[in-house]
């Protein structure tokens, strides 16, 4: 058996719970935790490295690839 805990989902960028989901509206996700919506974008927050995103994508991946920071803005 692993030591690994399960993995439960993409961290939320404020709280840092493991609890981020997507919800209806394509690149919109909501901390089920601390219940803060964000918006996944195209251009990272943290250091203006553009990212193509795929928003229908249930594995989107909200990372950005440059500084590792997050792709989400608060909305």
């Amino acid at each position: 058996m692993s030591d690994e805990p399960p993995r439960l989902g993409p961290e939320c960028p404020g709280c840092g719970e493991p609890w981020l989901r997507p919800t209806t509206m394509p690149g919109r996700y909501r901390c089920v935790y601390c219940l803060n919506r964000y918006e996944l974008v195209s251009v990272c927050p943290n250091c203006g490295e553009h990212s193509t995103i795929v928003r229908m994508s249930s594995t989107a991946i909200v990372i950005c690839n440059h500084c590792k920071g997050s792709m989400l803005t608060p909305v």
